[in-house]
C-alpha cells in the first residue's frame, strides 16, 4: 500500500499571513495536530503544529531560563524562540521546509520517517502541490482494513484455489517441503511435518494472508514432538 491509498485528500489549509489566533481555533475546530501552509497555486510552503503554539507569550508559556544558562545559549537560538513565542502570522510560525512524500511512497517509508523525525503527520505531495496527508492514525486505520475480511466471493472451485495457494506459497524460500494443503469446500487443511513452532506459526500466517479469514484447520506436526522412526 502507498500513501494515495490512505491519504487525507480534503485538508484543511492556511496561507502565509493567517493569523496564530485563526491557526489555533481551525486546530481546535477541527481536531488536528497540524495545518499546512501553501500559497495561492497551491504548493507546500510550511507547516504549522501544535507544538508550535506551545510556547506562546499571550499564555505565559514562553520559554524561560536561568540567567546563566541564557548566556550559554545561542543568539540563534534564542532569536528562533523569540519568533515562536511572539510571531503573529503563519509565515512566521510555521516550519519550513517541510518532511514531505508523494502519492506513491510506500506506507512502510512513510512510517520509518515518522518514527526517525518524530513526528504525527507527513503531507503528501505531487510536483510540489499538496495532495493529501499521511497522519499515524491512518496508518492505524490501514492496518484495521487489511485485518477485516472483505466482501464474500462467489465460491472458487477447490482445485483452483488449492493451484493458487501452492503458486504463491511456493514462491516462500522457506516454505516447508513436507507440507500437504488440502481444500475441501473451500476450507483449508493443513497436513505434515514442520521443524519447529515458529515454522508452524510461519505456514499459518502465510496462508492467512492469502486466504483471509476463511477456515483453517492445522494438523501440523512438529518433527521433535514425534515418537522415534517417524
Amino acid at each position: 500500500m502507498n500513501a494515495a491509498d490512505v491519504m487525507v485528500s480534503k485538508v484543511i489549509t492556511v496561507n502565509a499571513d493567517t493569523p496564530v489566533e485563526e491557526i489555533a481555533e481551525l486546530l481546535l475546530a477541527n481536531r488536528i495536530s497540524a495545518v499546512p501552509v501553501v500559497d495561492t497555486a497551491g504548493t507546500l510552503v510550511g507547516i504549522v503544529s501544535e507544538g508550535d503554539l506551545i510556547h506562546r507569550a499571550e499564555t505565559g508559556t514562553e520559554r524561560s531560563r536561568s540567567w546563566w544558562l541564557e548566556l550559554l545559549t545561542s543568539n540563534e537560538i534564542l532569536e528562533h524562540e523569540f519568533i515562536k513565542s511572539h510571531a503573529r502570522k503563519a509565515a512566521d510560525l510555521m516550519t519550513h521546509p517541510v518532511i514531505t512524500v508523494t502519492p506513491d511512497t510506500p506506507l512502510g517509508d512513510i512510517a520509518s520517517l515518522l518514527e526517525h523525525h518524530r513526528i504525527k503527520r507527513v503531507p503528501v505531495v505531487d510536483n510540489d502541490k499538496l495532495v493529501g496527508i499521511v497522519s499515524r492514525a491512518n496508518l492505524v486505520q490501514a492496518l484495521v482494513r487489511r485485518s477485516q475480511p472483505t466482501a464474500a466471493q462467489p465460491a472458487t472451485e477447490d482445485s483452483a484455489l488449492h493451484a493458487s495457494l501452492l503458486k504463491q506459497l511456493r514462491g516462500h524460500t522457506w516454505w516447508p517441503a513436507e507440507i500437504n494443503v488440502v481444500v475441501r469446500n473451500g476450507n483449508i487443511e493443513l497436513w505434515g511435518i514442520v521443524e519447529s513452532e515458529v515454522e508452524k506459526d510461519a505456514v499459518k500466517v502465510a496462508i492467512e494472508e492469502i486466504v483471509g479469514a476463511r477456515n483453517i484447520a492445522d494438523h501440523l506436526s512438529i518433527r521433535a514432538q514425534l515418537p522415534p522412526g517417524m
